[in-house]
C-alpha cells in the first residue's frame, strides 16, 4: 500500500494553495453560501484505515451523490424492471436537459441525470408516503456511513423547492408518459430532500465502501448488495457519474465516481478503497473543479486507475 496519509495530506495542501477554484453553484441559493476555499479529502480502505486531509469533517450538501444510493435502493426493490423506466447510457447533455427527454419519449438517459434520478425516486416512493420513503433513504445512508447523526439540511431542501422549476418541468413531462406514477409534488419533494442530505467526506467515503468491495460493507460486516449489482452500479458511475464530463473524468481519473453540485465527488477504487473529495467550486459541466484534479493526483500517486498504472 502507498503511504496514503502522506499522499492525502500533500494533495490537500496543494489544493489549498491553488487559485483556480471553479465557481460555486448559485442556481440553488443556499449552495451559493458555501466557502469556495474549502477542501476536504478522505480515503478509507476495507480495514477501516482512514487517510484524511483538509476539511474532512465539515458537512456539505451531497446533492447528486445521493443518486448512487437511491439507485441502489430502487434496484433492491424492483430489480431490472427499473430499466424499463430509465436508461443506462451516458447523456452527453446537461444534467437537466429537457430537449433530450423530449427526444427520447420521456425515458431518461440514465439514473444520474436529474430526470433519471427523479424517476428512480418515484420507484422508491411507490406504496409509501413521502415521509416514509425519505426516512428509508436517510436510514440507508446512516447505516452505510455507520453514523446516525446524518440528517437533511432543511434550508437547502426548501431552497431547491423554491427554485426547482426545471425539475418540475422534467417530472411533469415524464408523468405524461407514465414514467412517473406518483403525484409529481410528492416525488419532487422526496427528490429535493434526499439531494439535501448533508454529510462529511469521512461519512460519504464510509458509505461508499460497499461499492469498493463487491457489495460487501467491511465495517458493517455483511453484504449490502450482490457483487454483480455492485459491479453494474460502478459501471454506470464510470460512464454517467459526471454528466457530460463523464468521459473526461474517466480519461483523467479512471475510477467510478459520482459528483454533486455541492462540490463533492464519491469515487471507488475497487478492492482498494472508497474516496470522497469536496471542493465547492464547479467546472462548466457542474463537477468539482479541484475535486477532479485532486483525484487525478491521487490515482497517479497510488496507481489505482481501473485501467492500469
Amino acid at each position: 500500500m502507498p503511504d496514503l496519509d502522506r499522499i492525502v495530506k500533500d494533495i490537500a495542501e496543494e489544493m489549498r494553495a491553488r487559485p483556480d477554484r471553479g465557481a460555486v453553484a448559485s442556481y440553488i441559493p443556499e449552495l451559493a453560501r458555501a466557502d469556495p476555499q474549502a477542501f476536504g479529502l478522505v480515503v478509507i480502505d476495507g480495514d477501516g484505515r482512514v487517510a484524511a486531509g483538509g476539511d474532512a469533517d465539515i458537512p456539505f450538501s451531497i446533492q447528486s451523490i445521493s443518486k448512487v444510493f437511491t439507485l441502489t435502493l430502487a434496484l433492491g426493490m424492483v430489480g431490472d424492471r427499473l430499466w424499463r423506466r430509465v436508461g443506462r447510457e451516458p447523456s452527453g447533455s446537461p444534467f437537466n436537459s429537457i430537449v433530450q427527454l423530449e427526444r427520447e419519449n420521456g425515458i431518461p438517459r440514465n439514473p444520474f441525470i436529474n430526470a433519471g434520478a427523479i424517476a428512480v425516486t418515484d420507484v422508491i416512493l411507490s406504496g409509501h408516503q413521502p415521509r416514509e420513503a425519505l426516512g428509508e433513504i436517510l436510514r440507508f445512508m446512516q447505516f452505510l456511513a455507520q453514523d446516525d447523526s446524518i440528517a437533511i439540511d432543511d434550508r437547502v431542501a426548501a431552497s431547491e423547492k423554491r427554485t426547482g422549476f426545471r425539475n418540475a418541468a422534467l417530472a411533469n413531462y415524464m408523468r405524461s408518459f407514465d414514467v412517473i406514477e406518483n403525484p409529481v409534488d410528492y416525488t419532487l419533494g422526496v427528490y429535493f430532500h434526499h439531494c439535501a442530505i448533508a454529510m462529511t467526506c469521512r461519512q460519504l467515503a464510509t458509505a461508499g465502501l460497499f461499492l469498493a468491495y463487491s457489495g460487501h460493507h467491511p465495517l458493517a460486516g455483511h453484504s449490502v448488495i450482490s457483487a454483480e449489482r455492485a459491479r453494474r452500479i460502478n459501471a454506470i458511475m464510470l460512464t454517467c457519474g459526471h454528466y457530460d464530463g463523464s468521459g473526461d473524468f474517466a480519461y483523467r481519473v479512471g475510477l467510478p465516481g459520482k459528483s454533486g453540485v455541492g462540490g463533492g465527488i464519491l469515487a471507488v477504487a475497487p478492492g482498494r478503497a472508497s474516496i470522497c473529495v469536496w471542493s465547492p467550486g464547479l467546472d462548466a459541466a457542474g463537477n468539482s473543479h479541484l475535486g477532479r484534479i485532486a483525484l487525478e493526483m491521487l490515482v497517479k500517486r497510488t496507481g489505482w486507475s481501473i485501467f492500469g498504472v
